[in-house]
């Protein structure tokens, strides 16, 4: 006879098991992180605390200013990274420098928004140091929000950092250290503010574009075939995100499109007839069918 086996998992456990909030179940939230980024004190009342939340897909970088309330997230303000093509990046819309430039292109857009925009530049020129913006005097205070990575790994390099690179150097008070950009040396605690810059004008996309074409050229056009097609070299890339910045300084407001109304609407099914059309077709198909009597 086989001993005897304890029933872990009996009626009793069954009946008070809970399941996982829903988005914890399909992988997409962190409840962790999320309950410690959108609790607010209790003497600041109803005051938002702001995210700001940055998402990578395939072919597209997603920044947004967000705050919580009991009946869900609401977005202040958006930018993408395919807004770009609109300032002169025509491709590599998920590359360090582009990310760079969605962040930035937030920033604008939001302090364009609130009124803040001639107040708070930030930081103009894209030198590679690390930058906070400061409270001016008697002025509102700079537009505070807080990195929501998600389900991404804090990696040192990791594109999130850039995007909020690209906030902060656009006048957005995002706490941080710069632990995580590129060119920062954990050995001696310094960020290399030159390899940083290199990055942020994609300086490293430039060098495997070189190095691509002097070992396979066959690699170098199957790779960065998009490139090519645009007519952008590893020579025209730094000067391309140059313009992009300035271009974002200068009118970093979302052009609203006119939603499309085709002509003639669809149709999957037949057109109602009048009683005319109906009498007529009637008359049609008796004739026809007299035609046919005849014939024969």
């Amino acid at each position: 006879m086989p001993g005897f086996v304890k029933v872990v998992k009996n009626k009793p456990y069954f009946k008070r098991y809970q399941v996982k909030f829903r988005r914890r179940r399909e992988g997409k939230t962190d409840y962790y992180a999320r309950k410690r980024l959108i609790a607010q004190d209790k003497n600041k009342y109803n005051t938002p605390k702001y995210r700001l939340v940055v998402r990578f897909t395939r072919k597209d970088i997603i920044c947004q200013i967000i705050y919580a309330r009991i009946e869900g997230d609401y977005i202040l303000c958006s930018a993408y990274a395919h807004e770009l093509k609109g300032y002169g990046i025509p491709i590599g819309l998920t590359n360090y420098a582009a990310a760079y430039c969605t962040g930035l292109l937030l920033a604008r857009r939001l302090l364009t928004q609130l009124n803040l925009a001639d107040k708070y530049q930030g930081q103009e020129e894209v030198d590679g140091e690390d930058y906070v913006v400061d409270e001016l005097p008697d002025s509102p205070a700079p537009f505070k929000a807080l990195l929501d990575i998600g389900l991404v790994r804090s990696t040192t390099g990791a594109r999130v950092f850039a995007a909020m690179k690209g906030a902060a150097d656009g006048g957005i008070n995002v706490p941080h250290s710069p632990s995580r950009l590129v060119g920062y040396d954990d050995e001696t605690k310094e960020l290399n503010g030159e390899t940083l810059k290199k990055y942020l004008f994609g300086g490293h996309v430039a060098d495997y574009m070189r190095l691509l074409q002097e070992e396979d050229d066959d690699k170098y056009k199957s790779h960065f075939s998009k490139y090519i097609e645009n007519g952008v070299g590893p020579d025209d890339l730094e000067e391309m995100y140059k313009k992009a910045h300035s271009k974002i300084r200068e009118d970093p407001v979302r052009v609203k499109k006119e939603p499309y109304i085709p002509k003639e609407p669809k149709r999957w099914n037949r057109a109602k007839m009048s009683k005319q059309q109906k009498d007529d077709r009637v008359a049609q198909k008796k004739a026809a069918y007299l035609r046919m009597e005849e014939e024969d």
